[in-house]
């Protein structure tokens, strides 16, 4: 059973790993190439956040599919859908309206990454037992994750050498692969429900683990990839801290690769830290008051090293808490209801990452960074007292042990 479960995980980690070079590429081009378009900073911010704002009508009853039909169809028809919108990026330099096309593919992003996370993260809880859940979820986020910086970084240095027709061609080219070694590779792993259940986008799970983290996932991303992301480009090009003689663009990505080298590593470390403790919950609290205290210290900035510094610790802050926080729900949570679980979960996060942009490129315009960043620095610290309040009410402990035992997988594209 390890070794098929491996195999897997393993799958799962490098389909999401070349899909979510397109969710990165965007962020060192768009918010510079708004000038050029004479897009607002309101308008780059909707344009940004669209895919998450669409995830939210799509994450319950992409949830809701995979505990009626399995994940395989799901995961798959997901990373077909975001190859076409990343393709989508590229029609938007050749036709009449750009802007609507660059939201176009946003919001088909969106349909299809929904896809992909309710999916990817109930396989892992499908083949994982109580001592591996930590690792595995990890693993995958982390799969998720690294793909984003690598969009990041080629994109930004991509887009500054060839062109940016040149950077969202070559997204477009790793989400095909994506979505080939997805359809040769992915086993069905999921236990199907009642296949006469109907699928709403108001389909979500209200049990207090799903609400719980749900509601730290809120927090998480709306400071890491809604603000931090979403503002980071004009931070650097305002303070002028770019590095290796690149422009802002450029230098965002390296910044960026920073945070998400940084939590795809403590993805794994800290999944594999909860799988040796007795409870995961310490383990979470370090992790979310580290990302605080990486907010303070990117509002008071001033160097390249205490750029540096700062989004290191976001980054470890954030990837220290994924796969942990995940594991957490899927110990709580009864395999029937794991995809909505998980849909749910994914609801609050994409209102976080969706809100940041929208609420922190016009502060930062408005009020100035140091503001916004201490705003953002308080978030994680609030929620550990919402994990450790909604853990409390669930099991009565403050610090819950570990459960759960997988089913044996079997390795079939059926």
């Amino acid at each position: 059973m390890f070794g098929d479960n491996a195999v897997v995980v393993a799958t799962v980690v490098i389909s999401t790993f070349f899909i979510g070079f397109g969710g990165g590429v965007i962020f060192p081009i768009l918010p510079n190439l708004g000038v050029v378009l004479g897009i607002s900073p309101l308008l780059v911010g909707v344009i940004l956040s669209a895919n998450r704002f669409t995830r939210l009508v799509a994450n319950a009853p992409a949830g809701s599919l995979v505990d009626r039909i399995g994940t395989r169809t799901p995961f798959v028809l997901g990373m077909g859908i975001q190859a076409v919108g990343t393709a989508g990026y590229i029609v938007a330099f050749f036709l009449p309206f750009p802007t609507a096309w660059f939201l176009g593919a946003r919001i088909l992003w969106g349909v299809g990454s929904a896809f992909v996370f309710a999916t990817a993260l109930t396989i892992a809880a499908d083949v994982s037992s109580g001592n591996s859940r930590g690792a595995n979820m990890g693993m995958i986020r982390g799969g998720i994750l690294f793909g984003f910086p690598t969009g990041v970084v080629l994109g930004g240095l991509v887009s500054e050498l060839y062109g940016n027709v040149a950077a969202f061609s070559l997204a477009t080219v790793f989400a095909v692969i994506a979505t080939l070694i997805a359809y040769r590779a992915i086993p069905e792993t999921h236990v199907e429900g009642d296949a006469h259940r109907s699928v709403k986008p108001w389909d979500v799970d209200t049990a207090i683990p799903a609400l719980t983290v749900g509601s730290v996932n809120f927090a998480v991303f709306f400071v890491y990839t809604g603000a931090l992301f979403a503002t980071l480009v004009v931070f650097i090009r305002e303070y002028d801290l770019g590095v290796f003689g690149l422009g802002p663009q450029g230098s965002s990505g390296i910044f960026m690769a920073l945070t998400v080298v940084s939590a795809g590593v403590f993805m794994l470390l800290g999944g594999m830290l909860s799988d040796r403790r007795a409870s995961r919950v310490p383990t979470l609290l370090v992790f979310l008051l580290l990302a605080g205290g990486g907010f303070v210290l990117l509002a008071l900035a001033d160097s390249v090293l205490t750029l540096a510094i700062a989004c290191v610790c976001i980054g470890t802050g954030q990837g220290g808490t994924s796969g942990p926080l995940m594991a957490l729900l899927a110990d709580m949570t009864p395999d029937e209801r794991m995809g909505r679980a998980v849909g749910t979960n994914n609801v609050f996060g994409d209102v976080g990452g969706g809100l940041g942009p929208l609420v922190s490129l016009p502060l930062v315009n408005s009020i100035g960074f140091v503001p916004v960043y201490l705003a953002c620095a308080a978030l994680p610290v609030a929620a550990t007292f919402v994990l450790l309040g909604g853990v409390y009410r669930e099991t009565g402990r403050f610090l819950p042990g570990r459960s759960h035992t997988p089913p044996d997988v079997t390795l079939t594209d059926d």
